[in-house]
C-alpha cells in the first residue's frame, strides 16, 4: 500500500505533458456546458438513442447529435448499433463519478 502511495506521489510531482493538459482542459470544457451535463447525467442511468435523449431533455435532435459528437470525440460517451439505431451510453466512469460528486456538492449547498 505504501509503495502505491509513493508511486502516486511521484506521478503527481511530474510536470504535465501537453497532451495530458489538452485532454484535461477539453474534459472540463465538456463539463462546462449545461446541455452536455444534462446529457451525461441522463446517460449515467441508462443508454438512450438520440431521439430518446432529445425527448427526455426537450432538445432538438440536431442539438443532441452535435453534443454527442463532441462527447464521443472525448471518449466520454460511446454507442452501440442496433439495426439503424445508435444507443448512447457513458464511456468514462472517472468522469461520471466526478460529475456525480459535483452535482451532489451543488445540491448540498
Amino acid at each position: 500500500m505504501e509503495e502505491h502511495n509513493e508511486n502516486a506521489e511521484k506521478e503527481s510531482d511530474k510536470e504535465l505533458d501537453e497532451e495530458t493538459l489538452f485532454v484535461v482542459s477539453q474534459t472540463f470544457k465538456a463539463l462546462s456546458d449545461p446541455t452536455r451535463i444534462r446529457i451525461l447525467h441522463l446517460l449515467f442511468h441508462k443508454e438512450y438513442p438520440v431521439n430518446g435523449i432529445a425527448e427526455n431533455l426537450q432538445l432538438r435532435q440536431s442539438t443532441v447529435s452535435h453534443q454527442l459528437r463532441f462527447l464521443k470525440n472525448l471518449r466520454l460517451v460511446k454507442y452501440r448499433r442496433e439495426g439503424t439505431t445508435l444507443y448512447y451510453s457513458h464511456d468514462d466512469e472517472h468522469v461520471m463519478h466526478m460529475l456525480k460528486q459535483t452535482i451532489d456538492h451543488a445540491c448540498h449547498s
